[in-house]
């Protein structure tokens, strides 16, 4: 399996594709990793250095690798936080093109915008491009409950509503949605969960909720969750799978007392889910 990842890279820590390439080389995918930013570090620390790369450097990276033969061979494309509107008409482009080159291969997007408690941390322009131009052109997308909301212009707050939702989704086009962080009121104390809903039905994964914000888990669940999905064409073992690798990543780290994720020393949990976590089918 190959992707092709048109996300950030960052020199210290790992969200972006710092934080994606790796786990799904473990799981054996072949990544072909392209950088749409080349930070320090993360915009969380409030200062970071180095540039972001314009569009148009990006699409002629991209078209040197489809120059190699390489877009036949790509399963999918996957992208996250775009950090100029620029960006959008590169990505939408490179999908158009690899889908010329490989009809089966799917586009997975991650709509980053912000979340429910710190609200958008994006430019202004960029959730409506991702609603009305990226999002429609997906094949699968992995909102959070807040990000599902915005791109939908609903207020889900429970399964019933996320679900209803999240069909909205799906009317714009993407055929599988992954709604991550669902905290809905009713909840068990104590967890959170993700909602998968496609074509064959709606399954619930719940974890435990552990008091650590970690940034780059959002991209590695889109990555994981992206390959399984491609892989074994079930919903639900996807996200048992990427729930169980995700959920022991973020422990791992949060027991550390370290900031960024123990990337690296979480790997056998990506190789070798404990599957953990059932998902429980609520359609």
């Amino acid at each position: 399996m190959k992707v092709l990842s048109i996300q950030s890279v960052v020199a210290h820590g790992h969200v972006g594709n710092s934080a994606a390439v790796f786990p799904l080389q473990r799981i054996g995918v072949e990544v072909v990793p392209i950088p749409t930013v080349n930070f320090s570090n993360h915009t969380g620390y409030g200062a970071w250095r180095g540039p972001l790369i314009p569009p148009p450097d990006v699409a002629e990276i991209l078209l040197g690798v489809e120059e190699r033969g390489i877009f036949p061979q790509v399963d999918a494309v996957l992208s996250g936080y775009q950090g100029g509107a620029g960006i959008a008409d590169v990505i939408i482009d490179a999908v158009r093109r690899v889908k010329a080159a490989n009809p089966a291969a799917l586009y997975a997007c991650d709509p980053v915008m912000g979340n429910a408690k710190s609200g958008c941390f994006v430019a202004p322009e960029i959730p409506v491009l991702l609603r009305d131009r990226v999002v429609p052109v997906a094949d699968i997308i992995t909102p959070n409950q807040f990000e599902l909301g915005f791109l939908t212009g609903t207020e889900p707050v429970s399964i019933d509503s996320t679900l209803a939702s999240a069909d909205l989704a799906r009317a714009m086009g993407p055929s599988t949605v992954l709604v991550t962080s669902v905290e809905r009121l009713d909840r068990e104390e104590g967890t959170i969960e993700m909602l998968v809903v496609d074509g064959a039905g709606a399954w619930l994964v719940t974890t435990p909720h552990l008091p650590f914000k970690a940034n780059g888990s959002g991209d590695v669940t889109a990555a994981l969750f992206t390959a399984h999905y491609v892989q074994t064409k079930d919903a639900a073992l996807a996200l048992e799978r990427t729930a169980s690798s995700v959920f022991d990543l973020i422990d791992l780290t949060y027991r550390s007392g370290e900031r960024e994720l123990r990337l690296v020393q979480a790997q056998e949990f990506y190789a070798a889910p404990r599957m953990q976590f059932k998902a429980e089918q609520v359609r």
